[in-house]
């Protein structure tokens, strides 16, 4: 009895062994055109950032207060590998690192256990701590950056019209975030003339407090109308330099404008946040991350389509340039691929 020979069957069925090998070649080809493409594949960073702020907090004090506390709340985390940290005047930063053997999908279960746990203790912490702030998305990396630029238009206008743009790329298929790079924040500063503030028989501290106070939301009970309940609530939020101006304080037997004794102004953060620069001027960049599993080809053309719609809107003097564009070194590599697969 001879053995079964599969040559020999392939060959007495030639018109079976074809139609296979074309339905593999259709199905091959129609996997490979719904394959993602992107440069860089997706990886997972096990380091988090916990940042706390205390304005006016001394080193010392806001390592006692804040950065000893929220490292002895990590050590009850499984699977840490070690915690660093480094302390300033008023800043507590935390690096949280997991063990090498943690699963890529249980890394952010963890960092949900972070939060939470330390979220239980900010009850807690000094008055007038801000925070603490997570921060773990490192692992993105951007399919397109562009930067908005413009000789007569603000800082601020650019970069409002930069949060415009963010917001009509994020109705893109396949994008995942818009990051606004190089952006200023502005704040509101006062300085106080100490030579009229000992005038007054006041000192920094007794004003702080007062617009501490004038800055906040009371309570005020509720109104039933009805079958609903309306809280009121009484606010003496600041809205401008102009409401800072006009608050008035009451001292030695008469009343003062805030803007008598000290200086109001906004300005930008100094020093500075990272600054962003395109061809040597100032800009703020507008970087588009790509969806798991997308096609950095058809995103880069999406987001393409959409930016020249919306550049035609964009005032006169702005202008949009090209940094970085992910789609262009993603089809070059491809199409090298596709010619050594053909020749081949």
């Amino acid at each position: 009895m001879s053995s079964f020979n599969l040559s020999e069957w392939a060959l007495r069925h030639r018109s079976f062994i074809v139609y296979l090998m074309i339905a593999a070649a259709l199905a091959g080809l129609y996997a490979y055109r719904g394959l993602g493409r992107e440069e860089d594949p997706p990886f997972t960073i096990k380091t988090m950032v916990v940042k706390t702020m205390w304005p006016g907090a001394s080193t010392s004090d806001t390592v006692e207060q804040i950065t000893d506390r929220v490292e002895k709340k990590l050590e009850e985390l499984p699977d840490l590998d070690y915690v660093k940290s480094y302390t300033k005047p008023g800043e507590s930063v935390v690096f949280v690192n997991l063990k090498d053997t943690v699963a890529g999908d249980q890394v952010q279960p963890l960092w949900y256990q972070v939060r939470k746990k330390l979220n239980d203790i900010k009850p807690t912490l000094p008055s007038g701590v801000q925070g603490p702030f997570f921060n773990d998305e490192f692992g993105d990396t951007y399919s397109l950056i562009y930067a908005l630029t413009s000789d007569s238009l603000s800082h601020r206008e650019l970069k409002d019209m930069a949060t415009s743009l963010r917001a009509g790329l994020l109705t893109v298929k396949d994008v995942a975030k818009v990051d606004l790079i190089g952006q200023q924040d502005e704040k509101i500063y006062l300085e106080f003339s100490t030579q009229k503030v000992a005038a007054l028989g006041l000192d920094v501290g007794t004003l702080t407090q007062a617009l501490q106070a004038q800055n906040a939301l009371t309570p005020s009970g509720t109104v039933d109308a009805g079958p609903e309940r309306i809280a009121i609530r009484v606010s003496g939020a600041f809205t401008s330099e102009e409401s800072l101006k006009a608050i008035n304080f009451y001292a030695n037997g008469h009343y003062f404008r805030l803007g008598d004794v000290a200086e109001v102004k906004r300005a930008y953060s100094d020093p500075p946040q990272p600054m962003f620069r395109f061809n040597g001027k100032p800009a703020v960049g507008i970087a588009v991350s790509m969806t798991a599993g997308g096609d950095a080809l058809a995103l880069g053309e999406n987001v393409k389509e959409k930016m020249h719609e919306m550049e035609a809107e964009l005032p006169l003097g702005a202008e949009l340039g090209m940094v970085a564009d992910q789609s262009h070194v993603v089809e070059e590599s491809v199409g090298e691929f596709t010619k050594s697969l053909g020749e081949a």
